[in-house]
């Protein structure tokens, strides 16, 4: 304790404050550079995400000899809007597949992307619309140059057309509009954030000027979190998907602004019995820093289980999450304080805090709610129980097993409207083949086996390099289905009967139903590791046994009730039929992180406050403290993570909606209603066998008031 006596003086001296402004200005500046850098290294092609393990990224291994790994397949779709095509539009058809083969993009003297194949145009069974593939390599800068080059093919297409439509889908279409997608939406989705952020902070500050203090930490937070993690990428081999680029925006934010508001509310309150500001941050950094980088300490451990994944893209959310919350705990444990100090009590203006105030311990909405939930406590607690538990059967609802690419996008994008244009008239997997890898001599037999497997719709011609065979299958499913994934099943079980072929299955579908595979495999460990994590941390902090259950097993009924009602409003409200497979865990993590977070600042209060007066005022004091900047903290994470659903994408947006709604559920039933009734009830018992428990009902020390320092601001 004596250690963080002396550090928490650090912010709120009358030196050292100005030492350490001076020091974080300079990191910001510092690391500038590196932070806008980020996104450049990001990895969002789904094939990089699978460990190597998986069947798909061995068979990928083998297809490099016949193709490179930086190849993508387009899809060149034409159609007259149902009517049949002319001659005159397979005759431009052709010659478009022909202007197709010059096709390159060029940036610096280095060619960025160039066609390397075409085949087709081909025309469907009745008449209606022309295909044609082309294979597209990307150069040094990776599947980012789709962008440019689906875009010429786009033009090319459509150029002179005279009625004929043309779209552009396959791999490559849906690659080069997802990439358009993730383009700019770190800038939308910052300034959606930062309005939602400034506007909570107004309303529960009711301060025209304390906000920006807020908004300047949590700023240099996401600059160095995001600084570190891009030299990670660089240097360390971290994989950074935009997906976790998004999440670490509304997390540091969220964070931030919690750790700010659970400061700022502390500081108010010593205000109120000091004269001198730097002794009433001392005193605020002394009472709120262990509950604070316990709390920091949870959600952070909680990320870093997912470093057990076996999917890059949540094992890399891990550390992303992870690092976010560890600067943002450290910018707003020492930054933030020195600033609240250096511009003193008139930022609160006009609410000023004096040191005659008095203690507002019996005052106020949670306060009264408190007084209503002590008369009754044992029958709220098991009706709030109830009514979660019902939410919670919404989760049946719940198609977790991934999107096709046609509803991975909330709106739909050009690769979309060919896809489904594609898949009327074509067999579905036309544009996305499977990848059948084995022994040269299997050739044959494989292309046999696959041939006779119900849900293929045809088989090209084996070719053959050294020792290995290649060929590739389509599929009568539409990409991203449940009947591909069960082809691919099949697929896979016919070729593995093949004597000797040692065959091997990928391409689009086996890639996601790896991916599928892989996220079931995530949930059973990861699961298990943070509750783990988050139990041990818990008995650690409180010193007790059942208080840690009781946290762990209320956040867990919040989650069933928050992903019961988000199926509920994914199929009836936000018109979002499937949910990626990482969508629980990912959900899951967030949720119980951020619900143990809150309710450790509501325990440790709690704590505190029985050591001092016993459990039952213990309960009802820290509920009257903690209550309304809690909440209010809630609301913050609520809005932050609420502005994914400004993303286009179908997951960032599902994210978004699951933990807004498990975070309001938590601050303002769970934590508020369900714990305190609970703790009422269970009294010392929520305590044992620890001190509180020991002493029974008595209370500690009168727990009076620290005189005010003689020293003036």
């Amino acid at each position: 304790m004596s250690v963080v006596h002396r550090l928490s003086g650090l912010p709120g001296g009358r030196l050292t404050k100005w030492l350490v402004v001076l020091f974080w200005l300079v990191v910001f500046l510092a690391t500038g550079s590196l932070s806008s850098k980020l996104a450049d290294a990001q990895q969002n092609d789904a094939s990089q995400w699978l460990p190597g393990n998986a069947e798909s990224t061995r068979a990928l291994a083998v297809a490099q000899r016949f193709h490179s790994r930086d190849t993508y397949p387009a899809l060149v779709v034409y159609n007259r809007d149902g009517a049949a095509v002319t001659a005159a539009d397979r005759a431009k058809a052709a010659a478009d597949a022909r202007r197709f083969t010059a096709l390159a993009e060029r940036s610096g003297g280095e060619v960025d992307s160039r066609v390397v194949g075409v085949v087709g145009p081909m025309a469907s069974k009745d008449g209606r619309v022309l295909e044609t593939v082309v294979q597209i390599n990307v150069g040094r800068k990776g599947w980012p140059a789709l962008g440019p080059m689906v875009d010429r093919l786009r033009s090319t297409a459509r150029a002179g057309g005279g009625g004929l439509h043309a779209h552009v889908a396959g791999q490559a279409g849906f690659q080069a509009d997802s990439g358009k997608a993730f383009k700019g939406l770190d800038s939308r989705l910052l300034a959606v954030t930062v309005l939602v952020v400034i506007a909570i902070l107004v309303l529960t500050y009711r301060s025209p000027v304390l906000w920006v203090l807020p908004l300047i930490g949590a700023f240099v937070s996401l600059n160095v979190a995001q600084a570190i993690i891009y030299g990670l990428a660089e240097h360390a081999g971290l994989t950074v998907s935009g997906e976790s680029s998004f999440v670490l925006i509304v997390l540091v934010f969220g964070v931030a602004t919690d750790y700010t508001l659970l400061i700022t509310s502390r500081y108010r309150e010593e205000l109120r019995r000091h004269t001198d500001r730097h002794a009433a941050m001392a005193a605020a950094l002394r009472r709120s820093a262990l509950s604070l980088c316990a709390s920091a300490g949870i959600v952070a451990l909680a990320m870093l289980c997912l470093t057990a994944a076996d999917l890059n893209s949540t094992r890399s959310l891990g550390p992303v999450a992870a690092i976010g919350v560890v600067v943002s705990l450290a910018v707003m444990l020492t930054f933030l304080p020195a600033l609240l100090v250096v511009f003193g009590r008139w930022l609160f203006w006009p609410a000023r805090p004096t040191a005659d105030a008095g203690d507002p311990g019996h005052e106020g909405l949670w306060a009264r709610a408190g007084r209503v939930i002590a008369a009754r406590p044992r029958v709220i607690w098991i009706g709030t129980t109830v009514v979660l538990g019902a939410l919670s059967l919404g989760v049946l609802g719940l198609n977790a097993n991934g999107f096709s690419g046609t509803n991975s996008f909330r709106d739909k994008p050009d690769s979309v409207v060919g896809q489904q244009i594609s898949d009327r008239h074509f067999p579905a997997g036309a544009g996305q083949p499977l990848q059948v890898v084995g022994r040269a001599a299997a050739g044959g037999p494989l292309a046999a086996a696959v041939s006779h497997t119900p849900g293929v719709a045809g088989v090209s011609a084996p070719r053959t390099a050294g020792d290995a065979v290649y060929l590739e299958a389509t599929l009568t499913a539409q990409p991203g289905s449940g009947a591909a994934y069960r082809t691919v099943d099949r697929v896979r079980s016919a070729v593995r009967s093949v004597p000797g072929a040692e065959a091997k299955v990928g391409g689009g579908d086996a890639v996601s139903r790896d991916v599928l595979r892989a996220s079931r495999h995530d949930r059973a460990v990861v699961i298990p590791l943070v509750l783990l994590g988050v139990l041990v941390l818990l008995l650690l902090v409180l010193r007790a046994v059942v208080a840690p259950l009781v946290l762990v097993a209320t956040v867990l009924l919040a989650f069933g009730a928050a992903l019961g009602l988000s199926a509920l409003v994914f199929d009836h409200v936000a018109d979002l039929p499937a949910a990626d497979p990482s969508f629980p865990l990912w959900a899951f993590v967030f949720m119980v992180a951020l619900g143990v977070d809150y309710n450790i600042f509501l325990a440790t209060r709690m704590r505190e406050e029985a050591l001092r007066r016993g459990p039952r005022e213990g309960v009802l004091r820290s509920l009257a403290a903690t209550g309304g900047v809690i909440t209010s903290a809630g609301v913050v994470v609520a809005g932050t993570f609420g502005a994914l659903g400004v993303l286009p994408l179908s997951f960032m947006a599902e994210i978004g909606i699951a933990v807004a709604l498990g975070v309001l559920l938590d601050t303002f039933v769970v934590r508020s209603v369900l714990v305190s009734a609970a703790a009422l009830d269970l009294g010392r018992w929520m305590w044992w066998p620890g001190e509180i428990f020991r002493r029974g009902e008595r209370t500690g020390e009168p727990g009076r008031a620290e005189q005010p320092a003689p020293v003036a601001d």
